[in-house]
């Protein structure tokens, strides 16, 4: 199974106002403490010498790191671990954060895959939301980095936003089509109890669409990827042939990340723990010679194999019930197909007893709550 590393970076140029990530505002000099620490913690990491294949670089807006302190941080990754010489090795951006000079230099540091954070393609939505950039900046930094030589690139798009109507959205993903990603993530807007999103929204007397418009938002844009040439493979993914996120799939499919940064987890052969979630705790604790890593667990036989049903059926080919069979010793139709039943019938579900076991596209509407089937299952 792959392997991977996760590289956290906390700094945002601004907060914006329905996030839930560990981030914080930037500062010029606690960046470049936080640049050693992370060079520190994985110069000394247990798991050295290990063979992986992907690197991500997540955030918060890890393109606020100059060129130069992403070439620091990938050259103790290369020193430290056997990183295949095809890795695939992201960086998440933001695009007012882009600069032609800047994408020369993290394509010279070996960065291969862009992630940028477009969210929306409309003005008024992205202010909402309290971005920084507009449409048109998402679109020069889309030409920006074509032009530094990237041929592997992912946008984020969100839906079921304040204000947000199915033309509105269908509009995004139609702009979004028109620049032309190898990748798309398109994820559900999720307002966290205390985001101020929540403040913000009272005060512009703006709210989301009804819960059809969303299921219809999801499933024609979804449409409009298909026939774009895009292939659906994650509940929220779709690429071009061959383009999938590498790194993603780690999670998806049970391989092992090891996450260095504050606030990074880790899943490293069975093994689970986070780092501190303080930045400047994180930096004097790896200043000091002392772990970053808490709450460090060996999963459960039972644990692991909730997760990989959890996982499997994000995935568009669904579970593989012999792997699970052979992994586990599980048999998915016979223990829990009298509760998947009423699904399949339903259309959610779709599956072979001897093969495979998938959610349907409208199954995804629903994928939390035929996921809890898979809880608390009693066997030991």
């Amino acid at each position: 199974m792959a392997s991977g590393i996760y590289v956290h970076v906390p700094f945002c140029a601004a907060i914006c106002n329905y996030c839930n990530f560990n981030r914080g505002l930037l500062d010029e000099a606690l960046k470049r403490r936080y640049v050693d620490a992370l060079v520190q913690e994985i110069r000394t990491a247990p798991e050295q010498g290990s063979a992986v294949e992907t690197i991500f670089f997540g955030g918060g807006t890890p393109s606020l790191l100059s060129p130069s302190e992403i070439t620091t941080v990938l050259q103790a990754c290369r020193d430290t671990f056997a990183v295949a010489p095809d890795a695939e090795i992201t960086m998440e951006a933001n695009p007012e954060t882009v600069t032609a000079a800047s994408l020369d230099g993290y394509r010279a540091a070996g960065v291969n895959r862009l992630s940028y954070g477009v969210q929306s393609f409309r003005d008024e939505e992205l202010t909402r939301l309290g971005r920084l950039h507009g449409a048109d900046t998402a679109r020069r930094a889309v030409a920006l980095a074509r032009a530094a030589g990237f041929d592997n690139l992912s946008l984020d798009l969100m839906l079921w936003l304040p204000g947000q109507r199915l033309a509105h959205w269908f509009e995004s993903v139609d702009a979004l089509i028109d620049v032309g990603p190898e990748h798309v993530s398109c994820y559900l807007l999720e307002i966290y109890p205390n985001a101020p999103l929540r403040d913000v929204m009272a005060r512009g007397d703006w709210s989301v669409a009804p819960d059809d418009d969303a299921a219809e938002m999801y499933l024609g844009g979804l449409a409009r990827l298909d026939a774009a040439g895009y292939r659906q493979y994650e509940i929220s993914n779709a690429a071009r042939d061959g383009l999938r996120s590498r790194h993603n799939l780690l999670y998806w499919q049970g391989g092992s990340w090891v996450g260095f940064g504050c606030g990074a987890h880790s899943t490293w052969n069975g093994v689970r723990w986070r780092n501190l979630s303080a930045t400047g705790e994180y930096i004097e604790r790896v200043a000091a010679g002392g772990s970053v890593r808490c709450d460090e667990r060996r999963l459960s036989a039972v644990e692991r194999m909730e997760e990989a049903l959890f996982m499997g059926l994000r995935l568009v080919e669904g579970i593989d019930v012999a792997a699970m069979r052979a992994a586990y010793g599980l048999d998915v139709w016979d223990r829990y197909g009298a509760e998947l039943e009423r699904y399949v019938e339903a259309g959610y579900l779709t599956g072979d007893p001897r093969d495979r076991l998938a959610l349907t596209r409208p199954g995804m509407l629903v994928a939390n709550e035929i996921m809890m089937v898979f809880i608390g299952d009693p066997v030991r």
